[in-house]
C-alpha cells in the first residue's frame, strides 16, 4: 500500500474510531436492550448494531471498494483478503459492557491483500488509544511502545487465559494448563481480547491463550503485537487465519516456544 494512501487511511480511521467512542459513551448508562446470540453468554446490544453501523457507513462512503468484515453482520461477505479489508469489533467485550461500564475496546484491524497495515484498539471508558501502522511501530495515545523485552522468562510471566479453553473439537490438556498457572507469575482473564493484545504490546502483560477467537477478536492486535516483536500462532503453531476462528497463542517471542511446547496440547 502507497505511504501516502495508508497515512490518509489511518487518519480518518482514527477520527472514526473517536467519534464511535464518544457516541457510546453518550449511551452507556441509557436503558439499551441486550440479546444473545450462540448463546446465553455471547450478547449483543443495539450499541454494538449501531457502532458497526456506523463504520459500515463511513467506510462506504470514503471508500466504495473496501470490504468490512464486522462481528454484527452490517458488512460484506468477505471471502479473501483481496484488496483492502476492515476487520472490526464495534464493542470487544460486550459482557463488560453490559456488566461493568468498563473494560471493553472498539477495535479495527485493515489489511491490503492479506497484509497488516492498520491496527487501533481503543479503550473506550479509558479514552487509551493504541494504534499500528505497518513499519512504523506501535503507540499508546501518541507514546510509542518499545520493543518487547529479550529478557522476559515463563516464570516472572503474567499471562492472560480466556475462560474458552475448549471449544466443539478442541480443548487443552488442563493439568498443563494448571501447571502453567503455577510457574508462572500469575494469570489474568479481561474480557476483552483487544485490550489482552494490547496490554502484551504495552508490555503490561505476557501471553494470552484462548481457544476460540473470532478475526474481529484480534485482527488489530495481531498487528499491533507484530509492530513491537511480538507473535500471534494458533495452537497448532499454524498461521492464524483471518477468515475464520482460531486458537491464539499470542506472547513475547521470548516465551512463546515454551508456551508452545510445555503447556499447549490439544485433545480431541
Amino acid at each position: 500500500m502507497d505511504d501516502a494512501i495508508r497515512k490518509k487511511l489511518f487518519q480518518n480511521a482514527k477520527v472514526w474510531v473517536y467519534e464511535a467512542g464518544d457516541k457510546i459513551r453518550e449511551q452507556i448508562h441509557q436503558q439499551f436492550k441486550v440479546d444473545t446470540k450462540s448463546n446465553a453468554n455471547d450478547l449483543v446490544t443495539e450499541v454494538d448494531q449501531s457502532t458497526e453501523q456506523y463504520f459500515q457507513k463511513q467506510i462506504k462512503s470514503h471508500y466504495p471498494n473496501h470490504q468490512l468484515l464486522g462481528e454484527e453482520g452490517y458488512g460484506d461477505n468477505v471471502q479473501s483478503l483481496d484488496g483492502t479489508v476492515w476487520i472490526v469489533d464495534p464493542i470487544d467485550g460486550t459482557m463488560n459492557f453490559v456488566h461493568q461500564k468498563r473494560n471493553f475496546a472498539i477495535s479495527v484491524g485493515i489489511y491490503h491483500d492479506g497484509v497488516g497495515e492498520i491496527g487501533i484498539i481503543y479503550n473506550v471508558m479509558e479514552d487509551v488509544l493504541y494504534t499500528a501502522v505497518k513499519g512504523e511501530g506501535a503507540f499508546r495515545n501518541d507514546k510509542k511502545l518499545d520493543l518487547l523485552s529479550n529478557e522476559v522468562q515463563l516464570e516472572t510471566s503474567i499471562i492472560a487465559l480466556n475462560s474458552s479453553l475448549a471449544c466443539e473439537n478442541k480443548r487443552v490438556n488442563e493439568r498443563k494448563i494448571q501447571q502453567l498457572i503455577k510457574d508462572s507469575r500469575g494469570t489474568r482473564s479481561y474480557g476483552s481480547a483487544a485490550l489482552e493484545f494490547a496490554f502484551i504490546a504495552e508490555g503490561i502483560l505476557d501471553g494470552y491463550i484462548t481457544m476460540k477467537l473470532a478475526p474481529w477478536d484480534f485482527a488489530a492486535g495481531y498487528i499491533l503485537l507484530n509492530e513491537v516483536g511480538g507473535i500471534t500462532v494458533q495452537a497448532n503453531r499454524e498461521p492464524v487465519n483471518l477468515l475464520e476462528g482460531n486458537t491464539i497463542v499470542a506472547s513475547n517471542k521470548q516465551i512463546s516456544e515454551r508456551l508452545l511446547t510445555d503447556y499447549i496440547e490439544l485433545k480431541e
